[in-house]
């Protein structure tokens, strides 16, 4: 588990490479060795809806939400934080030339007693 859920605003499309920040953000991910492939979930959800700051048409938004199991460092949790904001804000980089864009992220650590899973992908990539 870490699954990192990309929610942004519907106004970005045709602003910003979505699918890109998604590949993006899970080579960030994988690139600290911390955590096993099988394991990891990139998805991004389009938000129709929404309300920004002084309601202008132009504001827009990433927020990163990152949850992830427990057994990391504060270090190794911050060092994964610092490259996944990294990479989504080269990604995103243009927006941060206007007035307009908030990008944020955070970090949460799952209760294992209340997380359930069952995994397919596990065997597969492990008998590589």
């Amino acid at each position: 588990m870490p699954h990192l859920t990309v929610e942004y605003s519907a106004n970005l499309d045709g602003r910003a490479d979505i699918g890109a920040l998604c590949h993006a953000l899970l080579r960030a991910v994988l690139s600290t060795g911390l955590f096993e492939t099988g394991a990891v979930r990139v998805r991004a959800v389009r938000c129709e809806h929404y309300a920004i700051a002084d309601a202008l048409a132009e504001n827009a938004f990433v927020d990163l939400n990152f949850r992830i199991g427990r057994g990391r460092s504060p270090e190794e949790k911050k060092r994964t934080g610092e490259a996944v904001f990294v990479a989504a804000s080269s990604v995103l980089a243009p927006l941060f030339e206007t007035p307009h864009f908030a990008l944020s992220l955070e970090i949460r650590e799952i209760d294992p007693d209340l997380s359930w899973k069952k995994n397919a992908i596990h065997s597969r990539l492990r008998g590589r």
